[in-house]
């Protein structure tokens, strides 16, 4: 039978006269043209993506070769079609939630009648087509909570009893603790990247049986697991100490207590530390103070060379010290390395067509650095950063230009000010 005579609609008395077999062999024709069709429509919808970003490339590609001017007349053609897009807004996708959340687990499950329906054609009793309509939902397992009863095996000996030995058991954080290890990492999970007091986790493990649980407990938890942590606490803070180039910088950190008050009886900032290879390895400290000698002690006790950070007075502070610690050893001394990403931003926040064109040159060393991150080898990423100069000569240029024409208390003065300066 062609496609036509398959989706043609059929009388009654023409459905009548076939045999249950022969509507089998119907109802199966009819599923393997509509399997046929919908891989169809999937292979001519792969096949437009693909032109589509084939096209994107060409774009990209144009935008790069004749520069600004089509860039704009590109940009402004986009502009008027997002408007009429704006218009007219289309109908979007709904993504179904296994292609929405990919990594999440998918669950068939299966319904059937309970009792096999009549046809309402016929009156026969109908059987499974082999088909199913798929729909999909998100649920979620609420936190169960059991008590785990270990027994160990204890052996003895049967010809001289004098010994007997129990099984090991499994290495644990806290062997002698009363919680699991999941129980332990849930806690901390909880706390400090979810941000949930342990009053109020006892009082949700409430609600799922676990009443009265004890929060200092819990808190305790939480020290273990930083003691079981703590030797790769240690070895990446090696890690960090022997690299050449180390990137550092700090941020206010509240704390509760510990830090004392302001003379306005305001709690006093703690601040978090951090250093950095910028490749694999973050190593964080916090202390009660915003002192240099925090990155002093840590940059003594390194291998560095050149400290990349911010123009905090306070790193030029440990550099100084660390240079003098090292002159008297005998060691290399350590050079800054200014961020020029705080330039940028200074650039970026001052939202001044006058700075439009520093705003696109920083945007084509911020593409170089992205390539030069893809090339393992140091000569290539050298070779390919030595084409940075060009830009950043020409921002230089640009300032120098400018900087008559602000005040010298005006943003843009200070971007200026702040990029010479540092460059």
């Amino acid at each position: 039978m062609t496609q036509e005579e398959l989706f043609t609609p059929l009388s009654k008395s023409k459905l009548s006269s076939f045999s249950r077999e022969e509507i089998h062999q119907f109802v199966d024709a009819q599923a393997r043209v509509i399997e046929d069709l919908a891989r169809e429509i999937r292979l001519l919808r792969n096949s437009r993506e693909e032109l589509k970003q084939r096209s994107l490339r060409i774009d990209e590609e144009f935008i790069t070769i004749k520069g600004k001017a089509i860039g704009a007349l590109l940009k402004s053609n986009s502009q008027s079609r997002e408007e009429k897009k704006s218009k007219k807004p289309g109908k979007k996708k709904v993504q179904l939630p296994s292609e929405r959340y990919p990594e999440a687990e998918v669950v068939e499950q299966e319904i059937a009648f309970q009792q096999d329906p009549s046809c309402q054609s016929c009156g026969e009793q109908m059987d499974f087509s082999g088909m199913f309509e798929t729909s999909e939902y998100l649920t979620v397992t609420p936190a169960v909570f059991r008590v785990i009863r270990q027994r160990r095996q204890k052996l003895r000996c049967k010809s001289c009893h004098g010994d007997m030995k129990t099984a090991p058991a499994p290495p644990r954080i806290c062997p002698s603790s009363s919680y699991s290890d999941e129980m332990i990492i849930d806690v901390a999970l909880s706390k400090y990247c979810d941000l949930i007091p342990i009053e109020r986790y006892a009082a949700m493990a409430g609600r799922n049986g676990l009443i009265d649980l004890p929060p200092q407990s819990l808190i305790q938890l939480t020290h273990y697991l930083a003691d079981f942590v703590k030797p790769i606490y240690d070895r990446i803070r090696e890690e960090i100490l022997l690299s050449r180039v180390i990137h550092a910088d700090e941020t206010p950190h509240r704390m509760l207590e510990g830090g004392g008050r302001t003379s306005s009886g305001k709690l006093k900032s703690w601040f978090l530390w951090g250093f950095s290879d910028n490749k694999a390895s973050s190593y964080f400290e916090i202390h009660n103070t915003r002192s240099g000698d925090v990155a002093s002690r840590v940059l003594k006790e390194s291998n560095c060379e050149y400290l990349v950070s911010d123009v905090f007075s306070g790193y030029n502070k440990a550099v100084r010290e660390t240079n003098e610690f090292r002159r008297a050893a005998g060691k290399v001394e350590i050079k800054n390395a200014y961020c020029n990403a705080h330039a940028y931003r200074k650039f970026k926040e001052l939202e001044d067509e006058d700075f439009s064109d520093v705003c696109d040159l920083y945007k084509k060393i911020y593409r170089l650095e992205k390539i030069a991150k893809k090339y393992s080898s140091p000569k290539k990423v050298l070779r390919l950063r030595s084409k940075m100069r060009p830009f950043f000569e020409k921002i230089k240029q640009l300032s120098l230009e400018r900087l008559i024409s602000y005040s010298s208390k005006s943003d843009a003065s200070q971007a200026m000010k702040y990029f010479l300066k540092n460059l």
